[in-house]
């Protein structure tokens, strides 16, 4: 009987946290993404960090869709011990934007004169990338690196499964002393 309840229990609140998850996602939310550049050539080779945030209420999820800063975009990275801002990238108030396809994230297209663009192709600015180059005198790109893009979890979804796997790992605990007792 006790297993029973317990067991309950931890089914209500796996419910509960998944309940709130998807009430969560099924509205309009700020998406956080985290991304490092792998710089391998130029003059400072390395990693550096940034980071972006979009409203998410306007995608489709289907086909090729781009957000910008008037979608909530915000975007800042540290590059050679400098911060950047989307307020930094040449055409401020039309990029920078991020791109997806199918609801998949393509990657930035993020151009900040004489110094860096993040982009697919800097010739194509409408369509944003994982790719890394460096700008001299405003024209000249050259690719030094990549750029890896990875999702940053909400604290509820993080909080949800902590909680489940508590009520897992109790449950599991329990069983084992009812067995020894028994």
């Amino acid at each position: 009987m006790k297993l029973a309840k317990n067991l309950g229990v931890a089914t209500v609140a796996v419910a509960i946290s998944f309940t709130a998850v998807d009430a969560k996602s099924a509205q309009a939310a700020l998406v956080n993404y985290g991304f490092t550049v792998n710089a391998i050539s130029g003059d400072n080779p390395g990693q550096y960090f940034g980071s972006f945030q979009y409203d998410d209420s306007t995608l489709t999820n289907t086909g090729l869709e781009t957000l910008g800063v008037e979608n909530g975009l915000a975007v800042a990275f540290n590059y050679l011990g400098t911060n950047y801002t989307e307020g930094d990238d040449t055409d401020f108030n039309s990029f920078p934007i991020v791109s997806f396809n199918n609801g998949e994230v393509l990657g930035l297209s993020y151009f900040v004169a004489d110094q860096f663009a993040i982009a697919s192709d800097p010739n194509t600015p409408d369509v944003g990338g994982n790719k890394f180059y460096l700008i001299d005198q405003s024209v000249n790109t050259t690719q030094v690196g990549t750029v890896n893009y990875a999702k940053v979890p909400e604290p509820l979804a993080v909080g949800g499964t902590a909680i489940a796997g508590v009520m897992g790992l109790w449950m599991q605990r329990k069983k084992r002393a009812t067995k020894v007792v028994g």
